[in-house]
């Protein structure tokens, strides 16, 4: 079975479009970092050592220093799929991050989206 294709798209090419997707709802860039980087463990520092490298989707989440436990807590239909449902470990970290990124545009507080 071959890699999805998202796999080996660099993350920097698809950060823009989290932070537009937010921008259009009134969020700040800084609410979809802190997002980013809660889920994934990066500081900010190594957060954008990974944006200016332009690594892959999958060589950004591979590397992640500390992917949040509390993900796991993240439930919901993203794409017409169940995140909690999705086989791929990837795919899946994709769509928490996806899931995540839609939940900031509803305008849900930090506290909710943290799973707190």
């Amino acid at each position: 079975m071959s890699e999805h294709p998202i796999f080996k798209m660099r993350f920097s090419d698809i950060y823009p479009h989290y932070l537009n997707k937010a921008k259009k709802k009134g969020r700040s860039k800084e609410a979809v970092d802190r997002i980013i980087l809660w889920l994934t463990g990066y500081e900010k520092s190594s957060f954008t050592e990974q944006i200016d490298k332009q690594v892959d989707v999958k060589t950004f989440f591979n590397e992640a220093p500390c992917l949040n436990p509390a993900r796991k807590k993240i439930t919901g239909v993203i794409c017409g799929v169940r995140v909690e449902d999705i086989k791929d470990p990837l795919m899946q970290e994709i769509r928490y991050l996806d899931k995540l990124i839609d939940e900031l545009t509803r305008g849900k507080t930090m506290e909710k989206i943290f799973r707190r």
